[in-house]
């Protein structure tokens, strides 16, 4: 399609943040949306490329804030291959939007994953799959206690001499660390000064903790309930009285968000209808927590780095170490959805809120993305009635769905 030429979906209904707008007319032109409405009120123009909706949701394209991999690759294998192969995996599922996702490792590991994101992201095009918005800081800032499936030698407390190095890179959208580890308030100010998300994770802190964490900047805490303390954590770190943990002060303070993974694994259904009815649909993110067993059958694989991850085992539902901790997620952002619709039956403008517009909001990118809104980029899926990802389109390009399906192998 030339870049001039006019682009329409006509006859589904819209999912507008508040609203669903039945017999919609969405009119896409140089890859932005120029006008949505009804074919009431929406001509064609002449000569425009019409995509027939009807039966179908049109649905703005989903934002992760929250991801390591897919199709065998991890973004930490540090390849522009790599995050290529698992941004098409994800466009699959309807990401279209990005933020891969660090694990803990040594320097060299996090500076290849951070040239590679910024090859792919430079030189974007939507065979690509999932457009990169920027990279998720994650690891290696952890607790000691939290590591979870991350490798432990990774782990390291904050460094200025490293992270500054890093947030140079002008990649950096999204910025975690532990709120109780030295040097943790002075990582959240330079994160803050680049304009990061700024966020908590993979951490045992208490109350008070992140009080000075929040005056440093923190607005967000990783995936709620997983990795993070809780009042019980708590006591065996300073006694009693109980204090109150990350959970507590999330819930509490209105302007914290969080993320939730609903895969139907980590989180139950009361849980996920507990955070949504604690946070509401504009501070809970969907995210996908994915690794490299994303769309792979089950059997063994590595959470991070190909060489040195750690090694856990894909049974067809979730990750699991060796333990039987999780370790993290191998589903798209579709069936999150799915899943986060049957399990709080909330309106579906809520729900696709919560994995479009909220996190877009949150990394400061909904200027650009998630929502259908004049003026943004022409990320649209069409979803069926059971919300299954039926076409996508990025900046008004179709996903070519076959290149989702193209395999990785790491190396060894």
């Amino acid at each position: 399609m030339k870049p001039e030429a006019f682009l329409v979906f006509s006859g589904g209904t819209a999912i507008l943040p508040d609203r669903l707008v039945p017999n919609a007319r969405l009119v896409c032109r140089a890859g932005r949306i120029m006008a949505v409405g009804t074919a009431k009120t929406i001509k064609v123009p002449r000569g425009a490329e019409v995509v027939d909706a009807r039966s179908h949701f049109l649905s703005p394209g989903f934002v992760d804030l929250h991801v390591h991999g897919g199709c065998g690759a991890d973004f930490m294998d540090g390849t522009p291959e790599a995050v290529r192969t698992a941004n098409r995996a994800h466009a699959r599922h309807g990401t279209t939007s990005i933020f891969p996702t660090t694990t803990t490792g040594s320097p060299d590991q996090l500076d290849a994953m951070l040239d590679a994101c910024t090859q792919v992201q430079s030189g974007w095009q939507v065979a690509d799959g999932a457009r990169v918005l920027g990279v998720h800081f994650y690891g290696p800032y952890f607790a000691k206690d939290k590591t979870g499936c991350h490798t432990r030698s990774g782990r390291r407390d904050p460094a200025a001499s490293e992270y500054r190095h890093y947030f140079a890179r002008d990649i950096i959208r999204i910025a975690t660390c532990a709120a109780e580890i030295p040097g943790a308030s002075a990582f959240y100010q330079t994160a803050r000064r680049f304009g990061c998300l700024v966020t908590c994770g993979h951490s045992n802190a208490s109350w008070t903790e992140m009080e000075r964490a929040f005056q440093a900047g923190v607005r967000h805490v990783d995936h709620f309930w997983c990795a993070m303390s809780s009042v019980s954590s708590l006591r065996s770190r300073f006694g009693t009285p109980m204090q109150g943990s990350m959970a507590e002060f999330v819930l509490m303070s209105r302007e914290m968000s969080t993320e939730v993974i609903a895969d139907g694994y980590h989180l139950a259904p009361e849980l996920l209808r507990f955070a949504l009815a604690m946070k509401g649909a504009d501070r809970l993110c969907l995210v996908t927590d994915a690794n490299r067993a994303l769309d792979l059958p089950p059997g063994e694989y590595r959470f991070g780095p190909a060489t040195d991850g750690t090694l856990f085992r894909s049974d067809g539902h979730v990750g699991r170490m060796p333990s039987g901790d999780l370790a993290s997620s191998i589903c798209g952002l579709d069936a999150m959805v799915r899943q986060m619709a049957r399990a709080t039956q909330a309106p579906l403008p809520q729900i696709v809120r919560m994995a479009s517009l909220t996190p877009a909001e949150r990394a400061g990118v909904a200027p650009l993305v998630g929502s259908l809104e004049p003026g943004k980029l022409a990320d649209v899926i069409l979803l069926d009635q059971k919300l299954a990802v039926k076409r996508v389109f990025i900046g008004a390009q179709e996903f070519d769905w076959k290149s989702g399906k193209i395999g990785y192998k790491a190396p060894p």
